[in-house]
């Protein structure tokens, strides 16, 4: 499933693609012929994301509000940028399996040499990245069964497979935000912070769980939430009543700045202080990136004890035994 920076990557695509067009929006798999007729020929006017959902605005008070879940990917095509990750990477780039390198250690998203000129090609943005070939001819045919395609006089973008894809009322919006947790990209507040800490003492439940509860913190998931508690030495078995304040806050301040990482790079990248060879590495193969995710019976990076594997809330947790003992 896409974390956070996932989702605030795509969200940065339709700012710059699509807010401020007019959309054409259609339902080529037909199962959202509804929602696609009350919001065809509007103008999107926002995107956002807050952690693992997006939100669409159109006039007229509209929002095409999607969560991709496990399955689900959105396909850009058209004059659309693709950025320098994708494109030294070989076209292809995500939270893993990425192969190939960034060559500019600089070159992140929001740097100059980051965004190329729009192309006439076709971009995947999901839980991984891919671009894929130019496309002969615009706007291509659907691929699949696309639930929703968003089209404007150069860019196009398709959705298959979302566990939501939903339109709803500027009321509607607010109270399904209301019920995530503060996601550090939105609102990096001190009372965002606040809400977050505040929440996290209050419960018995195993810090492990409660990174992955998206109305206590919003966008992380089964890589971040192992790779935060390593970097935090915490025991993910330690119920949230029992940290200190200082922890809590400390892993609010992670979030934030490793959320801003993986926006930048497009990567899940967890490892700090890494030389220029080690950074290329890191970016360039997921054994290279982690410190514990997927990394189950070898030895720890820092200890050398191995690392184990066992399931949690129905997802598999990584973690050092001696490091977080």
């Amino acid at each position: 499933m896409p974390e956070g920076h996932s989702v605030h990557r795509i969200a940065r695509q339709f700012a710059l693609h699509f807010v401020g067009h007019k959309v054409a929006v259609s339902s080529p798999q037909g199962r959202f012929a509804e929602g696609a007729a009350r919001i065809d020929g509007l103008e999107m006017t926002d995107a956002r994301a807050v952690g693992k959902q997006m939100f669409l605005e159109f006039d007229h008070s509209l929002w095409l509000c999607v969560h991709l879940g496990l399955y689900g990917a959105w396909d850009f095509a058209g004059d659309i940028t693709a950025d320098a990750t994708t494109a030294s990477s070989n076209g292809r780039m995500g939270q893993t399996n990425q192969r190939g390198t960034i060559l500019d250690r600089d070159a992140a998203e929001d740097s100059a040499a980051s965004i190329g000129a729009p192309r006439r090609t076709r971009l995947r943005m999901s839980e991984q990245e891919k671009l894929e070939t130019p496309i002969e001819s615009f706007p291509p045919e659907p691929i699949g069964a696309v639930r929703v395609r968003l089209l404007t006089d150069d860019a196009v973008a398709d959705l298959r497979g979302p566990t939501k894809c939903i339109v709803q009322t500027p009321d509607e919006v607010d109270a399904a935000i209301g019920k995530l947790g503060p996601d550090p990209l939105v609102d990096d507040s001190k009372a965002a912070e606040e809400r977050f800490v505040s929440t996290v003492l209050k419960k018995s439940t195993p810090i492990a769980l409660l990174l992955m509860d998206q109305n206590v913190i919003s966008g992380i998931g089964n890589v971040y939430r192992a790779e935060m508690l390593f970097r935090a030495r915490l025991n993910p078995h330690t119920p949230g009543k029992d940290l200190s304040v200082k922890t809590v806050r400390a892993l609010w301040h992670d979030w934030g700045y490793l959320l801003g990482v993986g926006v930048k790079t497009g990567q899940m990248l967890t490892m700090d202080d890494l030389d220029d060879e080690s950074y290329r590495k890191a970016l360039a193969h997921r054994d290279d990136r982690h410190w514990v995710y997927h990394r189950t019976g070898l030895p720890c990076r820092v200890c050398g004890t191995h690392i184990l594997m066992e399931e949690l809330g129905g997802r598999k947790l990584y973690w050092c035994p001696k490091d977080q003992a």
